[in-house]
């Protein structure tokens, strides 16, 4: 590793008590503040109702296949795992997840101590609890869970196969990245980060001639098979939502306001102190280990995420994308403020700034526990994707139990929800909402055969109980799909609505048949019992 002046590591002469104790004083600190933050998960993990996206996830994992028409396989395999060993629920979902979650400071430290000493290891870890992105991991069955992980592992194989030019390095940072394509298709950037790294930097360059390298693409390209596998039985769904669907490719100034964002995820301070980093070890990167490894692997995906946040998808939640990129400068940042003068109070504020946003950032999934829409105006700051679905589906099982019929929702996202609810014993169709197109559902719900056509196909006359979530669709095109109900579904008559938080969630029910012949839309709009009903609410 060079010496620039910053850090010089210590020898087993130099080791005196003071040293030993600041070493155990940022031990017992980490893990203190490790077992206070696992405990606060853990309970979230066992209470909080499923996200939208990881309730189709949980759809995926009962229809084990090599990928999916939005995800390759990772993360429906960790929820079939979960809940084989820990049976149907949130925390038989969710338990992989929270392990692998709860992995990610440890690495940190681990990747700390490689890259300077046990000190920066302890504080990098500590850094890791107190970044909101990143002590939150593993609260939810999300692909982006095992894809950090996986790349936090693939950081510090590099790091030491760069270093001592080890097998065992090289096969964990295949391995690794075998992980990466296997959770998303993200995983491409780690690719770009270590092939800049190994274009950009003179140690970078010196990788092409090691055996070991070479062993590794081989064994990271396995990630690969599930990936085209699945894309060849689906005709390329994957590859063209994650590449074209998706994203406009085309030039939309709003994302210019992404340093905000980020800003405001990461605490405004400490990601001042991340991008200060970041300049730093990009200044010292010519100068060998682990400067090189930190500055490439940093600047490429927070710089490639900007750039691409430009021209590609702002229709979803991208506020993770850069995590992978700063997990490097939180290792950095205390080894390079270590030897600096007069930073101790900017250093403290912005560790207490990250530990306040976690923790509005937790009290925010705590505020969707149940009972929480008795709290006193909670109703305005609670993230309805979480809740109402348990509701929901109590209601659907009353009406099914007045009267039995085929359940059906109007898009992927409450199909699958109730699907949990119902824990999988029975069919559950959806309609074919532009939402599942937007999200790149469509293919796979038909592909199971549960979509409209299945249903008109199967059930033509069928009695139906259908469940609308009347805030799923927004603006203009949410008139749109609730006036075109009474085409997809006949004799519409409505029988129950929920209505929580001060009406931020509302679900309607509705008794209705299939239609053996999807009806023509004859443009009278508001002539849909289901918008009117709407509307008169």
């Amino acid at each position: 590793m060079a010496d620039m002046g910053l850090w010089k590591p210590r020898t087993d002469g130099e080791v005196d008590a003071s040293v030993v104790a600041s070493l155990a004083r940022w031990r017992a600190a980490f893990v203190t503040a490790f077992l206070c933050l696992l405990l606060v998960k853990l309970a979230l993990v066992s209470t909080v109702q499923p996200f939208g996206d990881e309730a189709f996830y949980w759809q995926e994992s009962r229809h084990l296949a090599w990928g999916y028409s939005d995800l390759p396989p990772l993360t429906a395999w960790l929820i079939w795992l979960g809940e084989q060993v820990a049976g149907h629920g949130l925390l038989g979902m969710r338990w992989p997840f929270l392990a692998l979650g709860s992995a990610l400071p440890w690495l940190l430290v681990w990747f700390g101590r490689s890259a300077f000493d046990a000190r920066t290891g302890w504080q990098a870890g500590l850094l890791c609890l107190v970044l909101p992105l990143a002590g939150s991991l593993g609260v939810m069955a999300m692909p982006d869970v095992p894809l950090t992980v996986a790349g936090a592992v693939a950081m510090i194989a590099l790091l030491r196969a760069m270093d001592e030019d080890r097998l065992r390095d090289w096969l964990w940072l295949g391995m690794s990245l075998a992980c990466c394509w296997m959770s998303h298709y993200r995983a491409a950037m780690f690719l770009l980060a270590g092939l800049l790294l190994f274009l950009l930097t003179p140690r970078g360059r010196m990788q092409w001639q090691r055996p070991g390298f070479w062993l590794a693409m081989v064994i990271a390209a396995v990630g690969l098979v599930p990936l085209v596998i699945s894309n060849l039985q689906q005709h390329g769904a994957g590859v063209m939502f994650q590449l074209i669907e998706r994203n406009p490719w085309r030039f939309h100034a709003d994302a210019l306001v992404q340093p905000l964002e980020q800003a405001v995820t990461c605490t405004p301070l400490l990601y001042a102190c991340l991008l200060w980093a970041a300049w730093q070890c990009w200044r010292r990167r010519q100068a060998g280990g682990p400067w090189d490894v930190l500055a490439l692997l940093s600047l490429t995906f927070v710089v490639i995420y900007f750039v691409a946040g430009l021209f590609a998808d702002n229709q979803r939640f991208r506020l993770h994308w850069p995590l992978p990129g700063y997990l490097p400068l939180l290792a950095a940042l205390p080894a390079l403020l270590s030897q600096k003068e007069g930073v101790r109070v900017w250093r403290v504020m912005a560790v207490c700034g990250a530990v306040l946003a976690l923790v509005v950032q937790l009290a925010g999934l705590l505020s969707v526990y149940p009972g929480a829409a008795q709290w006193p105006g909670i109703a305005r700051v609670v993230p309805m994707a979480f809740v109402g679905w348990k509701e929901s589906a109590d209601m659907a099982k009353t009406q099914l139990a007045k009267q039995p019929a085929l359940l059906v929702a109007d898009n992927f996202m409450m199909a699958a929800e109730l699907d949990f609810q119902f824990d999988g014993r029975r069919e559950i169709y959806t309609l074919d909402n532009p939402l599942n197109v937007k999200y790149g559902r469509a293919p796979q719900v038909a592909l199971w055969g549960m979509d409209e056509a299945a249903l008109h196909r199967i059930h033509p006359g069928a009695s139906v109980l259908l469940v609308v979530d009347e805030y799923a669709a927004r603006g203009h095109e949410r008139a749109v799909w609730l006036d075109s109900l009474c085409e997809r579904i006949q004799h519409l008559q409505p029988v129950q609505r929920l209505r929580l938080f001060e009406g931020r969630k509302s679900v309607a029910f509705y008794r209705g048949q299939v239609a053996s012949v999807m009806l023509k839309d004859d443009g009278h709009l508001d002539d849909c019992v289901a918008l009117r009903n709407y509307l008169t609410q």
